[in-house]
């Protein structure tokens, strides 16, 4: 019997973390989501999911903090970090993510099969 693959979604901005838990909901995924790096690292630690997708720029913990936080703690989680930018480009952003250890990169908006197609790539 296949279980659904978790997901756990980091993001600040409640609209695209709703947005985004609504579209994985649909997709059959089990979702789980933070409003910050501090908060998605401890809902990781209690409960590890498959996935974590992360936006780069918020409060209390950044993407790029969690993504190294994760690499280090759990090397193989699958990670995605999306970005609409902020101070600097979106673009480097991501780019930093990548070296940092993120599987996939998404700039914001993106499109949703977008995503899943990113999620079903790193999942099978």
């Amino acid at each position: 019997m296949s279980t659904k693959a978790r997901i756990l979604v980091i993001d600040d901005d409640m609209e695209i973390r709703d947005m985004i838990t609504s579209l994985l909901e649909r997709a059959d995924y089990d979702v789980i989501a933070a409003e910050n790096g501090k908060e998605g690292m401890k809902q990781f630690s209690s409960k590890p999911t498959d996935l974590v997708i992360t936006d780069i720029v918020m409060p209390e913990k950044e993407g790029i903090e969690t993504i190294q936080e994760l690499r280090g703690k759990y090397p193989n989680v699958k990670i995605i970090a999306i970005s609409g930018g902020g101070r600097i480009s979106a673009n480097d952003w991501l780019k930093l993510a990548q070296a940092f250890g993120a599987d996939i990169i998404l700039s914001k908006p993106f499109r949703p099969n977008e995503l899943l197609e990113a999620i079903s790539s790193l999942l099978n």
